[in-house]
């Protein structure tokens, strides 16, 4: 199609389906029948035929207040109509620094400054980035080595795909990063099938960390970066007692440790920051999703008092760290923060997702004994069931299963491989959290 064809189509309803290349989509699948939204509100998303669909899935992780909150849409109209861009380097803007202060207000210890990007995935390059510069400063430029996690997702740059450890997301694009080593996941069907919360079994995985240690020195090691929960693999929480050791090994031989709170972060799993959840202070934390729930790109890094002022120093009209990015605190987005920042407060829905949390697992767990169903993991308000794959085509059960959910059974949901994942809004209700289970077991038998 050309593009004066293109043009000539109506765009709040297109008929061309050529231009847009998906991302994380099977294309052509998608193309030859499109699962599309037209509005969401509250617990739901609508079809351009009408139909509602429940979202289990928080959109991608990310909308944790709900849709289309109407004080989130006026913030975000109130500052396009006063001041719509502002530059982040050598200038300010008060709600940048307003945004900046409620968020390290929610994160434990002395996490208390706060480095704006736009997205989970710039979010965790900014972190390794400041690690690598950190210790530059502090005169141990020898310490370059990165370490994440097998099953981990850090986003899709190049220093989250180096570090994370999802082979789909790294064979294609060459070596990355040199000089990254890899602990194991904490996964053990055998040992953890149907847990509810952290599973008993897997906190020695964290020494692990010691062998690498071993085979490089400390020397040489800037960070280690995990998930408090691995989310985007297909919901592995932590073993109880693995933050811990990891804490206490990265102390140990004077090594940095990152928690990605991309998903975990603002609520989901029942506080503010997993890092609260697990008694454990990190020293940076990735932000992004849920901190406007959604609503404008934003993602940053909370960062400790320590390490924020090791770069306060030299001349001070000097620049600390050369990074940032050009929408850095955009004032739309910060402004839907600072929004979306009194909902949970004042709708207390940390505490909604805690309290809900035993309720959410006992419907997920219901689910137990339906066909091909092989494990269920619950915590927090996020949930997971491995079904079995077909012979002859992994990942094929839970595509149909996301599909025909969506078409048929008005249930949006996440899939990974033959995983389906559910993470709903804190704004569910016990009626909906039963809505979303009879959905999906009628879902999973139609697959069977």
């Amino acid at each position: 199609m050309t593009a004066q064809s293109r043009a000539a189509n109506d765009v709040s309803s297109p008929n061309d389906l050529d231009a847009w290349w998906l991302p994380f989509t099977a294309n052509r699948s998608f193309k030859q029948r499109p699962r599309m939204i037209t509005r969401a509100k509250g617990m739901y998303y609508y079809t351009p035929d009408g139909r509602e669909v429940i979202d289990g899935a928080a959109g991608l992780w990310c909308c944790n207040a709900g849709h289309n909150r109407d004080e989130i849409t006026a913030a975000i109209q109130a500052q396009a109509a006063e001041l719509d861009y502002s530059p982040a380097f050598q200038f300010g803007h008060s709600k940048g620094f307003a945004a900046a202060s409620r968020i390290a207000q929610l994160a434990p210890g002395d996490l208390n400054h706060v480095f704006f990007c736009n997205s989970g995935s710039e979010a965790v390059d900014t972190a390794l980035k400041v690690a690598l510069a950190y210790w530059n400063v502090r005169g141990q430029g020898s310490k370059t080595r990165l370490i994440g996690r097998e099953r981990g997702y850090h986003g899709v740059g190049f220093g989250g795909i180096s570090v994370g450890g999802i082979v789909k997301n790294r064979q294609f694009f060459g070596t990355l990063l040199a000089g990254v080593d890899h602990l194991p996941h904490t996964y053990n069907r055998a040992e953890q099938a149907f847990s509810r919360g952290e599973p008993e079994w897997g906190a020695h995985l964290a020494d692990e960390l010691e062998r690498i240690v071993a085979l490089h020195d400390a020397s040489t090691i800037a960070a280690v970066i995990v998930e408090p929960m691995a989310g985007s693999t297909g919901v592995l929480p932590p073993p109880k007692g693995y933050l811990q050791r990891l804490r206490q090994i990265c102390d140990k031989y004077g090594i940095l440790l990152i928690f990605d709170e991309v998903i975990s972060g603002f609520g989901r799993l029942g506080t503010a920051f997993a890092a609260e959840r697990y008694g454990v202070i990190p020293d940076m934390i990735t932000f992004a999703k849920g901190v406007n729930s959604g609503t404008v790109p934003m993602g940053g890094v909370i960062v400790r008092e320590g390490l924020y002022n090791t770069f306060m120093q030299g001349p001070e009209h000097m620049i600390e760290l050369f990074h940032g990015y050009t929408y850095s605190g955009h004032p739309l987005a910060c402004a839907a923060a600072i929004a979306t920042q009194d909902i949970y407060r004042d709708e207390k829905l940390f505490e909604r997702a805690k309290a809900l949390e035993p309720v959410w697992a006992d419907a997920i767990h219901s689910l137990k004994g339906l066909p091909n169903v092989l494990d269920i993991r619950t915590i927090g308000l996020v949930g997971a069931i491995d079904l079995a794959s077909r012979p002859d085509a992994v990942g094929a059960r839970a595509f149909e299963a996301m599909d025909r959910g969506f078409n048929e059974y008005n249930l949006m949901m996440r899939i990974t491989g033959d995983t389906i994942a559910l993470s709903p809004p804190l704004i569910i209700t016990e009626e909906q959290i039963g809505e979303i289970v009879d959905k999906l077991a009628k879902v999973i038998k139609a697959v069977a």
